[in-house]
């Protein structure tokens, strides 16, 4: 077995060049000698190619000549990638120094093991979880919980566990696992993506790890914002193309009558109240979207 086999790392940059830095400086820092980097720059306004290239010589560099979104970059870096491992991962991270290898140790000992992603922790928190596995999303809302999301880190979740979903901050999925299951879903552009992938790497009768002893440090949202018209309108979009991708029979008509019943009239008065008026157009511009974006007779499903 070779203790230390290829990990392609790729992330996936959009003007956003000073956090791609630091991420690539903190790289320069971990323990794993075998590594092959991959930034893809997704159409930034400000080309990141001299600063990158002058600073940080053993990236290498794809320049996309258009935004792809979170799914279509990363593809456009499985292209480049020789890996037997790959890792996806935002350019706004941080990483431990000993990182890879409890990731890598994991898919070299377990065949059955299909991505996996590490603790994630709040940049900057004292040590504030944002990921350490999570439950299954709920067949009605579209959502889920994070198992420790929001605590403190004492060490209470450092156990190796199966889990339902990855986290698209940080994730490894070996070559062949790609290979079998496909690339990601570029239709959903940003959100979900991760998601949706894994559901079709379970569906492949691989399983999906949380791996503690590996840690990654996350400055969240910085690329779209916390409050941000821009999310609100794909978180929404893409809640409900991930459910009627993944759905069928009674629990497709199910969510759809939760939606239609409780969602959408307690996000309009949210909104209305609140007095977020371009939330409100965000929100119900997702909605619309997948009332026009559907095919194969999903339309008269969605509306009968």
């Amino acid at each position: 077995m070779n203790t230390h086999p290829l990990v392609s790392i790729i992330t996936v940059n959009y003007n956003q060049v000073q956090h791609t830095c630091a991420f690539l400086e903190s790289l320069r820092k971990i323990s794993y000698p075998n590594i092959e980097i991959i930034v893809v720059d997704n159409h930034s306004a400000e080309n990141p190619e001299s600063i990158l290239q002058t600073q940080y010589p053993e990236a290498k560099l794809i320049l996309s000549k258009s935004n792809l979104g979170f799914a279509g970059g990363n593809n456009l870096g499985i292209n480049m990638a020789t890996g037997k491992y790959l890792l996806f991962i935002n350019n706004d991270t941080e990483v431990d120094a000993g990182f890879l290898e409890p990731l890598v140790s994991l898919f070299e000992s377990n065949p059955k093991a299909g991505i996996a992603s590490p603790k994630i922790l709040y940049y900057n928190s004292d040590n504030i979880i944002q990921y350490v596995g999570c439950n299954k999303i709920n067949p009605y809302t579209g959502r889920n919980k994070r198992i420790g999301y929001k605590e403190k880190d004492l060490g209470q979740y450092d156990t190796l566990r199966e889990t339902e979903l990855a986290h698209g901050a940080a994730m490894m999925v070996p070559r062949h696992v790609v290979d079998e299951a496909g690339v990601m879903p570029e239709l959903f552009f940003l959100y979900y993506e991760e998601l949706d992938w894994c559901e079709s790497i379970k569906n492949c009768g691989y399983s999906i790890y949380a791996v503690p002893a590996s840690k990654v440090f996350h400055k969240e949202s910085m690329s779209v914002g916390k409050n941000s018209t821009l999310k609100t309108y794909y978180m929404t979009r893409n809640r409900l193309l991930f459910m009627r991708r993944n759905t069928k029979g009674l629990t497709k008509v199910s969510w759809i009558l939760f939606f239609l019943i409780f969602s959408i009239p307690k996000n309009i008065s949210k909104y209305i109240l609140k007095r977020e008026i371009d939330q409100l157009k965000a929100f119900w511009k997702g909605f619309v979207w997948n009332i026009t974006h559907l095919t194969n007779g999903e339309k008269i499903k969605l509306l009968a």
